[in-house]
């Protein structure tokens, strides 16, 4: 080995490829790092000022919008978890949401034909309601019901933005809520009613439907609590049971029977969009006040369950052009004075202020309530004036006082207005009079028997004198007692009260159901006392049953709603004897007369019928009772101010009123003879004090103790029936102390 000295020869490694070998591809240069991009340099001056504090600011609001919105949902939870307990765990405890309990009455047949208080139909669910209506609810109140958590903002902002849009406030008008807010609203947001804290259960309600915006963030966490505690067919279930659909009924079950007679779960299309249409205004589109604006609604509401796919187009048409109708009881609404004095006539709190629901049978006649409605109808509308304000009652019952119908005045279909059948108190002029003649023939005279009619003065202490004038300034001379009755003069009668003594006339009248204080003086005779139509019919019921008294009565029986022994029985019927049988006889004979050929010629009605008109001092009442061998039935006329009628009296439109309605009345019925007794031969005037022979006066003496005898038995009845009325009362305390005893627990 050859060297260079001392350098070391540098080492290199082979070539592995000699230069003639071909070339490989040329390799991709390397990228360029890109440089890092400059920072700008922060403004100077004002601009970096503005810059760093808007930024501050910024790193601020975020830093407290997360933290607060981490406390909110926090609060939010809370809150909802403290509603949750609230909350009961069934949730049947929250579907009857009445503080009341309701009164459903019947009639006669015992069919439905009123309701009163709050009816509830009992419990339903999603499971036991028709389809239809669950589908009409959620497509017309809340389409997003299944999909929401219980509240909707989207549903909220729409809201806020049509309302800001027509001019109002934010929160007025369209809520946005959803049905479970609704539903949290119908629970007052788990508030109670407490009657000692509130004016009223109204003002109670319209603070639980007050709207602000407190309320409602309470309302949406109660809603959302709600929806934690149940399921969604549960809240729905709440909801369809709480829900007032007008009329009085409160919920769908309750809705489904008021309106169309039948249960819940057999409503059709047109029915269920009906009553889904109610929940926007329940009292406006109540089909019982405007039966085509609520099918108007119900359209509006299959409209929506078509676009939402629950109906198909077809269905839609078919039940738009065959909307749902009234059941025959809602479309009648017979009997709204009728039911309101049957309410009258229970103890409060099994009727008014019941915490029961309750059955109420009755005593009502659905045919004959709707015959003189009818006949009232009529008789206003082809023979009185346009514009009249005169009014009008009418009374049917059977002759054992059991009121078959009632009408309290010119508007029929009402509820709680005033009933002039039964709490007008007017002067019953002649139609007194058959109890004047009652005494008469109770002691013993006969149809025949005769009075002068010829000018009168009689000398009342304390008064001066008093000379009475018959209707047509005439003087008849002598005339029997049934023509003096017949044609209503008004001497005989005084003359025959005073010979009789107005004791006599007084108690008869009395005994015979007349409640009413009566005059003391003469004009006893003549109807200056006051009375009620309903006293007044009583009182005649008593002539055509044989001259036995009578109470008018409506209730049959009184029970709680699922319970077979009722709490109260019927409230009336026939009573005690108050003239002989032959008496009444007569005087049924009379009062035939008075139809036949005397002042009531214009209630004919081609059947036996008997009756007597009434016209009051300047004509400020009119009145016609009567009856056939069926029914009795008393009409009054006049003006509620005392206006005095022109041109009526009791023998003109009263009179063509009760042959109106009797006409109906009796409609069907075969033709029966009246209970009468037509006498003989012409018997000793009255008030002449004739004379008579011995055996005659015997007799007359035997007649007198006899009546002596009925009176003391009278007073002795009259004791046993206060005595009753007292036990009764106490008996009625002992009910409604089980009554609040089951309600509240225990013996406490």
């Amino acid at each position: 080995m050859s060297g260079n000295g001392n350098k070391k020869t540098p080492l290199r490694a082979d070539r592995r490829y000699s230069r003639a070998a071909p070339a490989k591809t040329k390799a991709k240069p390397p990228k360029k790092k890109r440089a890092p991009r400059a920072k700008r340099p922060a403004p100077k001056g004002f601009a970096g000022w503005v810059r760093r504090v808007i930024g501050f600011f910024v790193r601020l609001i975020w830093g407290i919008s997360w933290r607060a919105g981490v406390v909110t949902g926090l609060i939010v939870a809370g809150a909802v978890a403290y509603f949750y307990t609230k909350l009961p765990a069934d949730v049947n405890a929250l579907l009857d949401a009445r503080t009341r309990g309701s009164v459903t009455l019947l009639d006669r047949e015992s069919k439905v034909f009123a309701w009163r208080g709050e009816t509830f139909g009992g419990a339903v669910t999603v499971d036991n309601i028709s389809p239809h209506l669950k589908n009409a609810v959620v497509a017309t109140e809340d389409k997003r019901f299944y999909r929401h958590f219980g509240v909707s903002p989207r549903g909220i902002a729409s809201a806020i933005k049509i309302n800001l849009s027509e001019g109002r406030g934010p929160l007025s008008g369209h809520g946005g809520s959803t049905l479970t807010q609704q539903t949290a609203k119908l629970l007052c947001l788990g508030t109670p009613y407490d009657p000692s804290a509130w004016e009223s259960e109204a003002a109670y309600e319209a603070d639980c439907r007050e709207t602000t915006l407190w309320r409602k963030l309470k309302e949406m966490i109660y809603a959302m609590a709600l929806e934690t505690r149940y399921t969604k067919d549960e809240v729905l279930a709440i909801y369809l049971n709480r829900a007032y659909l007008g009329a009085s009924s409160r919920g769908f079950a309750a809705a489904s029977q008021r309106y169309f007679g039948i249960p819940a779960k057999e409503l059709n299309p047109a029915q269920a969009a009906m009553l889904a249409g109610l929940l926007v205004a329940p009292t406006r589109y109540a089909p019982t006040n405007n039966l085509e604006r609520s099918q108007a609604r119900a359209a509006t509401v299959l409209k929506l369950m078509q676009e939402q796919g629950y109906i198909t187009m077809d269905e839609r048409q078919k039940n738009t052009n065959t909307p749902a109708t009234l059941s025959q009881a809602a479309q009648a609404r017979a009997g709204g004075y009728f039911a309101d004095w049957v309410m009258e006539a229970g103890p409060d709190f099994l009727t008014k202020d019941t915490a029961e629901d309750v059955i109420l049978k009755t005593t009502l006649d659905q045919r004959l309530q709707k015959a003189a409605e009818a006949a009232m109808k009529e008789v206003f509308a082809t023979k009185v004036r346009e514009g009249s304000k005169a009014q009008a009652a009418i009374v049917v019952m059977s002759a054992d006082g059991a009121v078959r119908a009632m009408v309290g005045g010119r508007q029929t279909k009402v509820s709680g207005a005033f009933n002039r059948a039964t709490m007008a108190k007017r002067q019953t002029g002649s139609s007194f009079k058959p109890f004047v003649y009652a005494a008469a023939l109770d002691l013993g005279y006969t149809p025949n028997a005769t009075v002068v009619d010829e000018p009168l003065t009689i000398n009342v202490p304390g008064s001066g004198p008093y000379s009475p004038k018959n209707y047509d300034k005439k003087f008849h001379g002598r005339v029997t007692l049934t023509e003096a009755l017949a044609h209503s003069y008004n001497i005989p009668a005084v003359k025959v009260s005073e010979a009789v003594g107005r004791e006599n006339v007084r108690n008869i009248a009395e005994d015979f159901g007349i409640e009413s204080d009566l005059a003391a003086g003469p004009a006893l005779a003549l109807g200056a006392s006051e009375s009620s139509l309903l006293e007044m019919s009583g009182a005649y019921a008593g002539i055509l049953n044989g001259g036995q008294s009578v109470t008018p009565y409506g209730i049959i029986e009184l029970r709680i709603k699922g319970d077979d022994a009722p709490l109260m029985g019927q409230g009336g019927g026939i009573g005690e004897r108050v003239i002989t049988d032959e008496a009444a006889q007569y005087l049924v004979y009379m009062m035939s007369q008075v139809v036949e050929s005397g002042t009531g010629r214009r209630a004919k009605i081609g059947r036996p019928a008997a009756g007597k008109t009434g016209t009051t001092s300047a004509a400020r009442d009119a009145w016609f009772l009567g009856f056939t061998a069926d029914y009795v039935a008393g009409v009054w006329m006049g003006y509620d101010d005392n206006t005095p009628l022109t041109g009526v009296t009791g023998g003109g439109l009263p009179a063509e009123i009760w042959r109106e309605t009797m006409l109906r009345v009796n409609e069907g019925l075969p033709v029966r003879a009246l209970p009468m007794k037509v006498p003989e031969a012409a018997k000793p005037s009255v008030a002449e004090a004739p004379q008579q022979s011995r055996r005659e006066q015997t007799a007359a003496e035997r007649r007198a103790a006899e009546r002596a005898q009925r009176q003391a038995e009278r007073d002795k009845r009259r004791q046993e029936r206060q005595q009753r009325r007292k036990e009764n009362g106490d008996l009625a305390e002992r009910i409604l102390d089980d009554v609040l005893k089951n309600l509240l627990g225990g013996n406490n």
